[in-house]
């Protein structure tokens, strides 16, 4: 179970419902998250935008919450199911690549739409391979075990496929004549461009994800953080535009912004007008305003959401 570490540190803005004592054997939530990388400063903005008030000092890899009875712990991905499924740490974001090479036990709670790359059989460009004719030949990866079970099907008898592991720069190993093929991930596919490799097949899908021990004694508290995460990540996709409009005019208004559920409509002190608040799609808005005031709505604002709470 995950320990407070002792009275080193203090909550300056604890709500009263996870007041507790550091003397007394209790015990922390701990939260493992990537330790470097575009990963981790997308992850730190996510937990900031969810209000999770921690200071990471200088070389540590470990951060205690102010505001919830939380430690943060700083972890290399590929770690994080692990840790997570053997209970050393109750809750992790990681990518779903790191999950399924783990075969930890774990629970997903939630995609969060970031790090969305394919795990790819890849080869040199020139020769244009397929899949098959990689099989029973040498294959470099960091995913050995997603790797064996991808060429498995595709392996003639007593021709196995030479699996071969290392971690960090895997797109050199064809160049440097260590492999026929590698096992990697492709994001925007410049690392692979530039090293003279095409893309052969998928192995599979992968983007990040919130991810808990079936067993955490932090169930609660769990499930506040998932609810405050999911509301941030949907004030990312969402605005708020108000406007002001005639009320023979409001149907047609309506129309071009239903909201979420349905917009909300304030009568004005001038006669037949009405303030309509919706939710609209970020990347509809500008859009969306066009639209209104062409049906004769005025006053049109749109605000950007901090953070939501949409029910479920």
């Amino acid at each position: 179970p995950a320990r407070c570490h002792g009275g080193d540190h203090s909550h300056g803005n604890l709500p009263s419902r996870w007041q507790h004592d550091h003397n007394d054997g209790g015990h922390h939530l701990l939260f493992g998250v990537p330790k470097k990388g575009r990963l981790y400063e997308q992850v730190k903005s996510m937990l900031h935008g969810a209000g999770i008030e921690y200071v990471r000092k200088d070389r540590t890899d470990i951060a205690h919450c102010t505001n919830l009875p939380m430690s943060i712990v700083f972890l290399p991905a590929k770690d994080i199911p692990t840790y997570v499924g053997e209970g050393d740490v109750d809750l992790g974001i990681t990518g779903e690549d790191c999950i399924a090479e783990s075969e930890a036990d774990i629970d997903v709670l939630m995609q969060l739409g970031l790090g969305k790359c394919n795990l790819s059989v890849q080869g040199p460009r020139e020769e244009h391979l397929k899949a098959e004719s990689l099989a029973g030949r040498r294959i470099v990866t960091s995913f050995p075990k997603l790797a064996q079970k991808f060429f498995a099907s595709l392996e003639e008898p007593g021709k196995p496929t030479q699996i071969k592991c290392i971690s960090g720069s895997v797109e050199a190993a064809i160049g440097l004549g260590l492999a026929d093929g590698i096992v990697d991930l492709v994001e925007t596919g410049t690392t692979m461009r530039a090293a003279g490799l095409e893309e052969v097949a998928v192995v599979m899908k992968s983007q990040t994800v919130l991810i808990a021990n079936p067993k955490t004694r932090h169930k609660e508290l769990v499930d506040v953080l998932r609810r405050r995460i999911s509301g941030y990540l949907t004030a990312q996709s969402w605005v708020m535009v108000t406007y002001n409009i005639h009320r023979m005019n409001l149907k047609r208004a309506e129309q071009i912004t239903p909201g979420k559920r349905s917009p909300s409509v304030q009568p004005l002190e001038e006669d037949n007008w009405v303030a309509v608040s919706s939710m609209v799609r970020k990347r509809d808005a500008a859009h969306v305003m066009d639209e209104l005031e062409a049906v004769g709505a005025r006053d049109i604002l749109l605000t950007s959401l901090l953070s939501t709470r949409l029910g479920e």
